[in-house]
């Protein structure tokens, strides 16, 4: 089998980890910029380049598509996808990750607790999405985001109507969601692979810092899931149509809340915290998926 990771850099440790198990397990892999393809299409074809030569012979795509590189990564997997390539994670289902509002919708839909959310269009709604959402404090979320940037915490009002217009004039649409403060600064994510909860982490922030995200200089300790969490990160990634996801959860005393849904996890921290070869178990589901036999 030959396996294209589409990344911005080879030597990122998610990239490093994926290509070394797919050769661990006899199969072809490199990791492909999403900058780097010229595209064709028309009269029936769907060709692509990759630095100036033919792109042939992938069998199969796992796609690292992250913030920076969402439009472009999209294009390009679309184009395989139109030649038939198989990938792990398809384009429509991470573009409804990367819409934080979709997601919240999708879920929401199929009766997995969120958060209450609102959308702001107008700087006029502002203060009737936080009385909705159950009054301040409120998390801020820019539409699209990863690693906890374009998150705020609005202890007021005042502090949410001043931020939200900063970001509409900057053209961005924000999400004003309620602040769980019993959950302030902790989190769990639960690392999906197929059917199965392979891992998980909880996840917590230094200081006053509410965002746990490790990135963010956050502590993590591996954990196991409740079987409620463990329906619900299962139910997540089957709504979105993911095979592979990352589940953030707020754990209040009423019950788990799905936070966000992650296309394209980082393994690092999880696979280091956890002990748990993830990336290897991403290859095993690849082949399933693909009938190979090792």
């Amino acid at each position: 089998m030959n396996v294209a990771i589409l990344s911005r850099h080879e030597d990122i440790y998610s990239t490093r980890r994926l290509v070394e198990s797919c050769r661990k397990a006899g199969h072809e892999a490199r990791a492909m910029d999403p900058f780097l393809f010229l595209l064709h299409s028309g009269e029936g074809h769907a060709d692509l380049d990759y630095e100036g030569e033919p792109v042939t012979g992938i069998d199969a795509i796992v796609p690292r598509i992250g913030a920076s590189t969402n439009a472009s990564g999209i294009a390009v997997l679309r184009q395989f996808e139109e030649r038939g390539v198989y990938s792990l994670n398809g384009s429509d289902a991470i573009l409804r990750c990367r819409d934080k509002f979709r997601c919240i919708q999708l879920l929401s839909g199929k009766g997995i607790p969120v958060p209450p959310t609102s959308l702001t269009l107008r700087q006029d709604d502002v203060r009737r999405a936080i009385a909705e959402v159950g009054g301040p404090p409120v998390i801020l979320k820019v539409l699209e985001g990863a690693q906890g940037k374009g998150v705020f915490l609005a202890e007021s009002e005042i502090e949410a109507e001043e931020k939200v217009e900063a970001l509409h004039q900057d053209r961005r649409y924000v999400l004003i969601q309620k602040f769980i403060s019993e959950c302030r600064g902790r989190d769990l994510r639960a690392f999906v692979v197929g059917e199965e909860v392979v891992a998980a982490i909880r996840r917590s922030a230094e200081g006053e810092e509410f965002r746990s995200n490790v990135h963010l200089g956050g502590n993590a300790v591996p954990t196991e899931v409740t079987p409620e969490v463990g329906r619900l990160a299962l139910g997540a990634a089957r709504t979105l149509g993911l095979e592979v996801a990352g589940v953030d959860f707020l754990e209040p005393e009423r019950g788990p809340l799905v936070l966000e849904v992650n296309a394209s996890p980082g393994l690092e921290g999880i696979e280091t915290v956890s002990g748990t070869d993830i990336a290897g178990r991403i290859v095993t589901l690849l082949e399933r998926e693909m009938g190979v036999s090792t």
